[in-house]
């Protein structure tokens, strides 16, 4: 029997620059765009069925979105433990998916999509704000 690992356990060793929770969260924060926030746009191909993309940019907000949601006021806290600290960090972790196959880009996807889209306290921490529900 082969067992060859999984191609995230040989992107971790090769990469330890981020942990393995840093890329599930990537991948569900495009799960949460493409889902939740209904973001993304479909490449219209006669004959082909096409998943919605959304640009680095795009998914740079989402995730930002999903971990105020997931983690509020502690979301740069978390993120920073996983080794997430920019918005490049967030591009590196996407190319590194695609790489081993675990996401897709478009012809007209750079990584240099991903570069100072946001300043991590900015968006996390000067900018966060606490919502109360109406009462009833």
């Amino acid at each position: 029997m082969n067992e060859t690992p999984h191609p995230i356990l040989e992107l971790l060793a090769r990469d330890q620059r981020y942990k393995l929770e840093a890329y599930q969260f990537v991948r569900d924060g495009l799960a949460y765009a493409q889902e939740v926030l209904d973001m993304g746009t479909a490449d219209i191909v006669p004959g082909e069925v096409t998943e919605p993309h959304l640009s680095g940019q795009d998914l740079c907000h989402a995730i930002r979105m999903h971990a105020i949601d997931q983690f509020g006021y502690m979301a740069k806290t978390v993120l920073n433990s996983w080794g997430i600290c920019t918005t490049s960090d967030l591009g590196d972790i996407v190319y590194n998916l695609i790489e081993i196959g675990l996401m897709k880009k478009s012809k007209d996807d750079q990584r240099e999509h991903f570069n100072d889209v946001f300043d991590f306290d900015v968006a996390f921490v000067k900018q966060f704000e606490i919502t109360v529900p109406d009462e009833a």
